[in-house]
């Protein structure tokens, strides 16, 4: 299988063998809706997606998948607290402006958020920064800074700091070598290149200041 559809799949497989039979999920930054397509189809997912792309939302629609249209911020207002089983924020926290607002938000709304992210601190991903003085290019972030998406490099450490400091409740966590298929606990801040963490979401204790 090539490297580029193994690395498409990481989360598909990871975080379907978390999500039981029947559980509403919405996907933020749903894509083409191939994550929520399987849910639906192998675990009978209540599904929804959202993406501000609209190429990819009719994309969506032709997968048949329920998509939303436009910034998921906005989306999530509109559901009371618990309202989902998972909330799931695969490979797009990089992508925002302020990713600590859309994971309270997302813990505010589900019981349960997966985060899924490129890990920077790689020793890789350091060393082709020490060797160039650019941020990295790779099979992952091909384009250079003035052709690529926003771009908010977040490491493992730097995660790990962010739920301590937030009092989240990490559940689970998956760490996998630079391959994207072996799974490693030592040292991951160095050795992982992708990550996935399960949070325990709070059901509403974000808004009441709990």
């Amino acid at each position: 299988m090539p490297r580029h559809q193994i690395k498409r799949e990481t989360d598909l497989q990871i975080i379907s063998e978390w999500i039981d039979e029947g559980q509403s999920v919405l996907d933020v930054g749903c894509g083409r809706g191939i994550l929520l397509e399987h849910l639906i189809r192998t675990r009978s997912a209540r599904a929804l997606g959202v993406d501000a792309s609209l190429e990819k939302v009719q994309s969506c629609v032709k997968r048949g998948v329920p998509v939303y249209h436009g910034a998921a911020e906005s989306l999530l207002e509109e559901f009371p607290d618990g309202y989902f089983d998972w909330v799931i924020l695969s490979r797009m926290v990089q992508e925002l402006a302020h990713p600590g607002e859309l994971i309270r938000a997302s813990l505010r709304v589900a019981s349960n958020v997966a985060v899924g992210f490129v890990n920077h601190g790689y020793w890789l991903n350091r060393w082709s920064t020490l060797r160039t003085g650019s941020r990295p290019t790779n099979e992952v972030f091909p384009l250079s800074w003035d052709a690529g998406h926003p771009y908010n490099p977040v490491t493992i450490k730097g995660f790990n700091q962010f739920a301590s400091k937030e009092g989240i409740d990490i559940a689970n966590t998956i760490f996998l070598k630079g391959d994207w298929r072996q799974r490693t606990s030592f040292l991951p801040n160095l050795t992982a290149g992708y990550a996935v963490y399960h949070l325990r979401g709070t059901s509403g204790t974000w808004l009441s200041g709990g």
